[in-house]
């Protein structure tokens, strides 16, 4: 189960990211190396040390942005950044089209959106 401390903005299970668990972890930290390797991010020399340096990991939407390993993202910029939430099921506008449309790329991405629907169930109570 997610707990909303490990729930990225988009709804995205920080709890299970090996990009955040990565820094603690040796077998998350394989993982994140080969995958930074395999984008070309990392040389096939280059290890956690390397990726570390760089701030290749993450703390969070709602931590240190020089510690978000895609301090760019468009959700964290637009629902933190923007609107000063938490996560977008807060935000007057949810679901948008682009959070809609970026939720069809994957399973886990829709999961994330699903997670997001069910939290702003709760927060709004039973239609009436």
């Amino acid at each position: 189960m997610v707990t909303l401390e490990m729930m990225a903005a988009c709804g995205l299970d920080c709890g299970v990211c090996e990009i955040r668990l990565a820094p603690h972890d040796p077998q998350a930290a394989r993982v994140v190396v080969d995958w930074f390797r395999s984008q070309g991010w990392l040389k096939p020399e280059e290890g956690m040390e390397q990726a570390l340096e760089r701030t290749m990991y993450c703390c969070g939407c709602l931590g240190d942005r020089s510690a978000h390993w895609s301090a760019d993202c468009w959700i964290l910029a637009c629902c933190v950044g923007a609107h000063g939430l938490t996560d977008c099921s807060q935000c007057p506008e949810f679901a948008c089209e682009r959070l809609e449309s970026w939720a069809t790329q994957n399973s886990g991405y829709g999961a994330a959106l699903r997670r997001l629907m069910l939290l702003r169930q709760r927060s709004c109570g039973p239609a009436s």
